[in-house]
Parts: structure tokens; sequence; C-alpha cells
């Protein structure tokens, strides 16, 4: 996954040209490795900076029933929650449903909350994608989404998995591959430190006409 990467002290940083349009800042590391945590913090420094700035987009969050995960939902930045995966549902609609290891996945709950937050609107300050991976992909109208807000000049901060069996997403190549895009590595040794690399960069996109 990691693309001329650059060597950093506690991790790397990988960039594009940086175009002017599609401004895209990706955060990517193993599983548990604090990418939700760290996308959340970076939107709350932003909101107290400025709190006039309009932010759209979701984050993922485990489901757990007695300690264990039996799914994951999708969050909107004002609390609004549907359902993304499963492990326990069983009815004959979930049937249906196309499956992710043991999980599987209500395209139809994670399109009816997610798509109208990916809509540009006029005053759109920042979207946020919290993430694309393999569940978010099976919806086709996910990515075409991700593109549109690619193609406006409305910066977009985003977590992308990290290669499984050496074998990356399409549509992460995509992204990764994309001028505009700059890509954060996270591990447990820099996710303290990492805001602090990521904040200004984008703080200085959101300054920008």
């Amino acid at each position: 996954m990691e693309l001329g990467s650059v060597s950093a002290a506690h991790g790397s940083v990988e960039s594009g040209t940086m175009a002017g349009v599609g401004k895209c800042i990706l955060v990517t590391g193993p599983p548990g490795v604090g990418k939700t945590t760290l996308i959340m913090r970076i939107c709350e420094n932003l909101k107290l900076s400025n709190p006039s700035i309009k932010l759209q987009g979701f984050y993922s969050q485990e489901i757990r029933q007695g300690g264990e995960r039996v799914g994951f939902e999708v969050v909107t930045l004002d609390g609004r929650r549907a359902r993304l995966a499963s492990s326990t549902i069983s009815s004959p609609e979930s049937r249906q449903w196309p499956a992710v290891g043991k999980y599987k996945v209500d395209i139809a709950s994670f399109e009816s909350l997610v798509l109208p937050e990916l809509k540009i609107r006029e005053d759109t300050g920042l979207f946020i994608v919290d993430e694309v991976g393999k569940m978010e992909l099976l919806s086709s109208y996910f990515f075409p989404a991700i593109l549109n807000i690619l193609q406006s000049n409305i910066p977009l901060l985003a977590t992308v998995p990290i290669p499984k069996f050496g074998k990356d997403i399409p549509a992460v190549v995509r992204l990764k591959n994309h001028p505009g895009a700059t890509i954060f590595t996270l591990d447990k040794s820099n996710r303290d430190a990492m805001k602090d690399r990521i904040y200004p960069q984008l703080a200085g996109m959101l300054l920008k006409p």
C-alpha cells in the first residue's frame, strides 16, 4: 500500500504532486491502531479553531455484545447512526446481503445515511470519510461520490485500510495515486504525534480558496 514512501521519524508520509484540485489527506494503518480516534481528534480541533466550519461525512464504529464484536455501524458527525454490517442478524432480507468475512453488509442501510452526507453543498468546508474499505465499497454509489468530492475544491480527510496479504483494494490504489493526495501511515509509535503533523497541513488546505 505504501507507494513512494518517504521515511520520517516514527512513521512515513507519502505525497503526490499536490494538485490544486482534489486536496486529499489519507490516513492508513493496521486495524485497531487508532485511525478513527485520530480523525475525530482532528475534527474536534478544527471545530475549536474554526467554529463556523461545516464538516460533512461519517466514521465507522464497532458494535459489541458481551465484549465480542458482532458488527459495525456508521455514524455521521452530528450523531446519526445506521448499521453497516452484522454477524448476528438473521432474516430473509439479510440472506441476500453480500458478505465480508463473517459479516453481512447492509448496503441499503449504509447508503441511506452516508450518501446524503457526501453530497457537495455550497457551505461544505471539509469531508470526513472513515473509511474507504471493502464493506463501504460494496455500494456502487459510494466511490463515485468520493471521486465527485475529489473533483471539487473541497478537502477530503479519509482513512483507508492497509493491504491484506499484499493485495490492495483497487479503489484505494486509485485514491492513493490521486495527484492531490498525501498519505500518512499510522502505527502505535507515532499515533500520538501524528495529529500534530496532519492538523497544520489540513488547516492550511482549508484556508486556501
